[in-house]
């Protein structure tokens, strides 16, 4: 009886226990964390362990993941935003589509397929995965480049276009075709219209007065439970007539991106997103029949090879047609190359119509599957390969001259922080080499004839790139906390000459980094606190000078205090007495100090010299 009671943990325990020892692997091994989950998904699925029945179940309830995402991705983008992006969505977009899928056909029909089984295979390969993409490019921070709206508006108009392909399945199916065929698929068309209608008006009408009277409850749990039934809500009514659930939910997303509930909703729902979302991708992993690849191994890698190679022709075509920063085209071409996971729906649909069997229906799905898989391979090749084409092209610029020698000086990050640490090394006549995988900012840089290297400064590989076996110094000036202390554990670990610089975001990012070795550590709003202090004190009555060396000997007593409690972390007790005690000696240094000129102004009102006083009052 305790077992039968117990027996749906199960299932939640070898999902999260597949997940925690799956993605931190795969992340350290830098193959991302999508690549982590797949792995998890195969190793407990039917194909290896079996710890986890194969289940359609577990599927649908993974596909939340996906449109809770697309939810997310709706609330950054205000209707006027996304009325912009209509020519690329419906543009582009269709290019994408349709010119994969008629490439991909092509194929087909060369081989001797059957046009009708053609078609529809290939338009279900050349639907990508909205997923992966949104997931690598929230790893990158890709969402505001020119590559991100670009992979963005395929992603919509995919979703958009899932209903009129559905509906051509069972029309070019060889059997199971009704005469009604036209009918059903205006009835159709008429419900999905209605669907879009509705949640349009709908959430231009009920949904802020309801998020609204729901708030005024104050509390937070019910809001969370309204957040989540509202996306559940809208993805099950697109569902009931035929339509992608992500693409209501994105609706729905779009429709509250202006509301005062915006930012509350987006922290409600993250967490529900990460978790589902890494389902999604077990469930991918899961759906890989190993013994149907095993059965019939050329015909799965050659729908792999197919698969990539056409896309990747036709996205690299787009790719420059739509002026795609350089450095930025092996995300753009290698996100949108991969299969999706619409493709699983399409070919199930085709095998239940009787235009495939289950070996073909078998063979697709790990085609799509392994593609998706390949994808963090592909990307950590394509960044190398755009490296080492951005240095020929360099070379090449500089009249084929040799390559300078490397600066003795590398920035990591290249933003706000970095530019002015750039800015000021070469005022100076120093010169820096700058890594960085913001394109739009390497391209600035680039512009001002600056040595620049496009990548992710953790991989030791593009450290090395960069110099830095040869640097002297490495000045760390990205936002991300875990990639800064990453970095500076690599340095001292592979690189012992550098002696690194390094930006702390706050107290705890400062001591992470003298942990990791680092000696030079700047708080980046620290500085710019005391020259507000320093004003204060300005319009409070001090003379200028007085006050900048109060801001100063402040600054120097407070790194004292914060080198003293740097071997105390852990002891909550000893940090917080030797904050205490560092701050009353201060204000006790300060208060004599004060006592002292007061004295002294006195004196001299007095006409008496307190250097010949021995109590300090006028004798």
């Amino acid at each position: 009886m305790s077992a039968g009671h117990g027996a749906w943990l199960q299932l939640p325990l070898v999902f999260l226990g597949a997940a925690v020892v799956a993605v931190p692997l795969a992340r350290w091994l830098r193959l991302g964390s999508i690549l982590g989950y797949l792995v998890a998904g195969l190793v407990v699925g039917p194909a290896v362990l079996g710890l986890v029945p194969e289940s359609a179940a577990i599927a649908e309830v993974a596909e939340l993941g996906v449109v809770l995402m697309l939810f997310l991705v709706g609330l950054e983008l205000e209707p006027k935003r996304l009325w912009a992006m209509r020519r690329p969505i419906f543009g582009w977009g269709s290019v994408q589509l349709l010119g994969c899928a008629a490439v991909l056909a092509a194929v087909g029909l060369a081989l001797g397929y059957p046009w009708r089984l053609t078609v529809v295979v290939s338009l279900g390969l050349a639907m990508s995965s909205t997923a992966v993409a949104l997931a690598v490019m929230a790893e990158r921070n890709l969402g505001r480049t020119t590559a991100g709206e670009s992979i963005l508006s395929v992603a919509l108009l995919q979703d958009i276009a899932a209903i009129p392909v559905l509906a051509l399945v069972p029309i070019l199916a060889l059997s199971g075709a009704h005469d009604d065929g036209d009918g059903q698929t205006w009835l159709a068309a008429a419900k999905a219209i209605a669907a879009v209608v509705v949640i349009i008006f709908g959430g231009r009408l009920l949904l802020r007065p309801a998020l609204r009277w729901i708030a005024q409850s104050k509390t937070p749990e019910i809001f969370t439970a309204a957040a989540l039934l509202l996306v559940m809500g809208t993805a099950a009514l697109m569902l009931a007539v035929g339509l992608s659930m992500a693409l209501g939910a994105f609706l729905a997303g779009v429709l509250l991106a202006e509301s005062e509930y915006r930012r509350e909703l987006e922290t409600d729902l993250e967490p529900f997103k990460g978790l589902l979302l890494g389902l999604f991708f077990i469930a991918v992993g899961m759906g890989l029949d190993l013994k149907a690849v095993a059965a019939q191994p050329g015909l799965v890698a050659g729908l792999v090879a197919a698969l990539l190679v056409c896309k990747i022709v036709v996205l690299g075509v787009m790719a420059k047609a739509m002026k795609i920063p350089l450095v930025e085209r092996p995300a753009f071409v290698i996100l949108l190359a991969q299969g999706g996971e619409f493709g699983f729906v399409v070919f199930q649909l085709a095998q239940g119509n009787g235009m495939i069997d289950a070996a073909q229906n078998s063979a697709l799905v790990a085609s799509v599957a392994l593609s998706l898989a390949l994808t963090p391979l592909l990307l950590t090749g394509g960044d190398r390969l755009m490296s080492q084409k951005l240095a020929r092209r360099g070379a090449q610029k500089r009249g084929e001259a040799p390559p300078p020698p490397p600066a003795p000086i590398i920035i990591a990050g290249s933003g706000r922080y970095g530019q002015v640490v750039a800015r000021m090394l070469r005022a100076n006549g120093l010169e820096a080499t700058v890594l960085d995988h913001d394109a739009e900012a390497i391209e600035t840089l680039r512009r001002f004839e600056w040595t620049v290297h496009y990548g992710d400064a953790t991989r030791l590989d593009m450290l090395r790139t960069a110099g830095a076996a040869t640097a002297r110094i490495l000045v760390i000036a990205i936002d991300d906390i875990s990639q800064s202390v990453e970095i500076a554990e690599l340095a001292r670990e592979h690189f012992p000459q550098l002696t690194v610089v390094a930006r702390a975001r706050n107290v705890q990012h400062y001591y992470q980094l003298h942990e990791a070795g680092v000696r030079h550590i700047e708080r980046e709003t620290f500085d710019a606190a005391l020259m507000s202090a320093r004003s204060v004190l300005e319009i409070n009555g001090m003379e200028p000078h007085a006050a900048r060396r109060q801001a100063m000997r402040f600054r120097r007593h407070n790194i004292e205090v914060l080198d003293r409690m740097a071997p105390l972390q852990g002891d909550e007790g000893a940090l917080i007495a030797a904050a205490k005690l560092g701050r009353q000696q201060f204000e006790q240094l300060l208060a004599a100090e004060r006592e002292g000129e007061e004295a002294q102004r006195r004196a001299q009102r007095g006409g008496w010299d307190p250097h010949d006083a021995t109590d300090g009052k006028p004798g």
